[in-house]
């Protein structure tokens, strides 16, 4: 108790207490979601256990069946993280999300393969198009990181600040950038990080 007391004050222990309770409400499984937290389609995301929030974040689930967000064991999101599915985000286990991280399965029309969205259609009443998002065990995003519809980032990989993820990541790499590119990968004989020759 001594340490939370050092660390968060009286009143700050006092506002994390009825966090704690409120959190329980809401997902039993969770540890703390901080408040102010919004979230839409309850009933279609999943959260394992141990999950934590700061605050000002958004889980927004749109489909309209089955799990839409899932999220693993012992995550942890901090302050004004945007997770946004219509189809399927899967988060694994021990990721580490900083803040203003923005997640989504889904976009305002289609501007690839065979449909394409006419560029004089409305575009909040363009057609929903989606594709998976894995994010895999271990993962750590870092502050302000996008990740698009479509992508898997490889467990134990690390994305940079800023970074826009628009491809896949294979695991065990560090990735940076817009688009986000792999710089380095762990060399597991050497046992550290190696610099990925530019193509």
């Amino acid at each position: 108790m001594g340490f939370y007391i050092v660390h968060y004050g009286f009143l700050g222990c006092i506002r994390l207490a009825m966090e704690v309770i409120l959190t329980k409400l809401r997902f039993r499984n969770a540890k703390v979601i901080r408040t102010p937290f919004e979230c839409r389609g309850k009933k279609h995301i999943d959260v394992g256990l141990g999950f934590t929030t700061g605050r000002y974040c958004r889980l927004e689930a749109h489909g309209s069946e089955g799990m839409n967000i899932i999220i693993g064991n012992n995550c942890q999101i901090n302050d004004s993280v945007h997770i946004a599915a219509a189809e399927s985000i899967m988060i694994g286990n021990d990721v580490l999300i900083a803040s203003r991280v923005f997640i989504t399965d889904l976009n305002h029309g289609s501007y690839s393969g065979v449909e394409h969205s006419h560029p004089d259609s409305i575009c909040r009443e363009r057609t929903l198009h989606t594709k998976p998002v894995v994010i895999e065990s271990n993962v750590w995003l870092g502050e302000g990181v996008v990740v698009l519809p479509g992508v898997t980032i490889g467990k134990s990989s690390i994305i940079g600040a800023n970074s826009v993820v628009s491809r896949d990541i294979p695991a065990n790499s560090i990735a940076v950038g817009n688009p986000a590119r792999v710089i380095k990968q762990f060399d597991f004989q050497r046992g550290q990080w190696v610099t990925v020759d530019a193509k």
